[in-house]
């Protein structure tokens, strides 16, 4: 096998990976159920001014990169010249090399533009120049973008004030890939900045058009507009949490607290978790009565530089992970809607590998008959998903639950051009099962493995999710 860069033979080490890969998981389609990527601007059918304007806008994976290699940060997040913002992104590349950016930067080229030449400051100015110019096109727009990597599904994350017009414009216009909401309602229990929360309930009563002032009427309100997502084809929802939330309460103290967050009395500790833990079992209610499946991103400490968060705002490249405990909580939460016959198609989502094993365990706590894996562990996210973090999210998930009902790969971008992550992850796969066929701990059978596979890569989610495809 050549030892040449991005071959066709990328990351596949044995010949059952290569057969694997090329013979299965290369031919599925991509069910991309939980993306940021923007709706707008599918509707739109943009077309990108510049490779810097595809590639950079709102990347913090890039920004983050560039700016450990001292970038400044009019050229990362800033308002610096495209061009020269691109020429920094290149000059850093080099320095990514066993970051999984180097990776993805060469077969984002390669599979959109059919770009060979590495990425440096050499190379910066003549890739900019042409692909700036192909994205011009109108075979490279938004929509023909994810036409070239066989897009079956899209789910975008979206605020539950968000008038999904973008989405029904998608619909309306018959775009063949299906591209639904999910909704993600993290603002209506972010009660630790009351005069935002509160500005927030004040659009949410003119949307929802409830007079909300009790908490009562707060759940009707997001009730209206939880059905009105589902009108729009939305069957998930989202969560962002550092933890699970499974504080023990009573109504009428929660009641008591909606009345302080209305009056814009700080409340303490105890009384933000208890609300939380509320809010969090009637959003479980409210997807297990529709039948939606709850996604829980569990571990993550955002926004950990206060300076550049009032400078730039969140979700500029300045998150972490986290190291918070989470198995009790998490424990409580499920159990307390298993206990009640409440708990929707549940997935969840861990970001520090120290607790991989933990939601591999967890999962097995509530599974139920006769659905197969009710409740799943969800692919290596953001600061994992690279071979290693794959590798091992894989091997702990294969040990302790059902690899063959792994729900697959997410983009989780903000990029239109990176879909290649899913090919990523796909030769990964391959290539872990493909040496324990070597090794002779997994029989040559291959129509076993080929099926487990197809099914991981895109089965798996087309059938656990059942969101219309046609």
């Amino acid at each position: 096998m050549s030892s040449a860069f991005l071959t066709e033979d990328f990351l596949l080490q044995t010949e059952t990976a290569r057969f694997l890969y090329h013979e299965h998981a290369a031919r599925m389609p991509i069910y991309d159920f939980h993306s940021h990527l923007p709706p707008a601007d599918i509707a739109a059918d943009r077309r990108f001014e510049n490779l810097t304007r595809a590639w950079l806008e709102g990347d913090h994976y890039k920004w983050r990169a560039m700016r450990t290699h001292g970038v400044e940060e009019p050229y990362c997040a800033g308002a610096a010249d495209d061009c020269a913002k691109f020429q920094k992104w290149a000059e850093t590349v080099p320095f990514t090399l066993r970051h999984p950016l180097y990776h993805w930067t060469h077969l984002e080229l390669h599979r959109y533009f059919n770009e060979k030449r590495l990425l440096n400051s050499n190379t910066a100015r003549p890739i900019y120049d042409l692909c700036s110019e192909m994205l011009q096109s109108e075979k490279f727009s938004v929509r023909n973008l994810l036409r070239k990597m066989n897009i079956k599904l899209i789910c975008t994350t979206d605020d539950p004030l968000d008038s999904l017009e973008h989405h029904q414009k998608i619909s309306s216009d018959g775009f063949e890939i299906k591209v639904y909401p999910t909704w993600r309602p993290d603002a209506a229990l972010a009660v630790e900045n009351l005069e935002t929360l509160n500005q927030w309930i004040d659009a949410l009563e003119a949307v929802a058009e409830v007079a909300i002032r009790k908490y009562s009427s707060y759940l009707i309100a997001l009730c209206k507009r939880h059905g009105y997502f589902h009108t729009r084809g939305c069957r998930l929802s989202d969560h962002g949490l550092e933890t699970a939330y499974a504080e023990d309460y009573t109504e009428s103290e929660i009641e008591e607290i909606f009345q302080k967050i209305r009056a814009r009395i700080p409340l303490n500790r105890s009384e933000q978790l208890k609300f939380k833990s509320e809010m969090m079992v009637q959003f479980a209610i409210m997807d297990y009565q529709a039948g939606w499946t709850q996604q829980l991103h569990l571990g993550a400490l955002r926004n950990a530089n206060s300076r550049m968060l009032k400078e730039l705002g969140p979700d500029t490249g300045f998150d972490t992970m986290g190291d918070q405990p989470q198995a009790a909580a998490l424990a409580r939460f499920l159990d307390r809607l298993h206990a009640d016959e409440i708990l929707p198609k549940t997935i969840i989502y861990n970001l520090n590998p120290a607790n991989n094993a933990v939601m591999a365990t967890m999962i097995g706590n509530f599974q139920t008959a006769p659905d197969p894996a009710k409740i799943r562990y969800g692919p290596a996210w953001w600061f994992l998903d690279h071979k290693d973090g794959i590798e091992n999210h894989l091997n702990i998930l294969s040990s302790i639950s059902l690899l063959h009902h792994f729900v697959g790969m997410v983009t989780d971008s903000r990029c239109f051009l990176s879909y290649p992550r899913h090919e990523y992850f796909r030769r990964i796969l391959c290539n872990l099962i493909g040496r324990d066929v070597e090794n002779g701990a997994l029989p040559r059978d291959m129509d076993l493995l080929g099926k487990m596979i197809e099914d991981i890569c895109f089965n798996n989610a087309k059938n656990y999710f059942a969101m219309e495809l046609d």
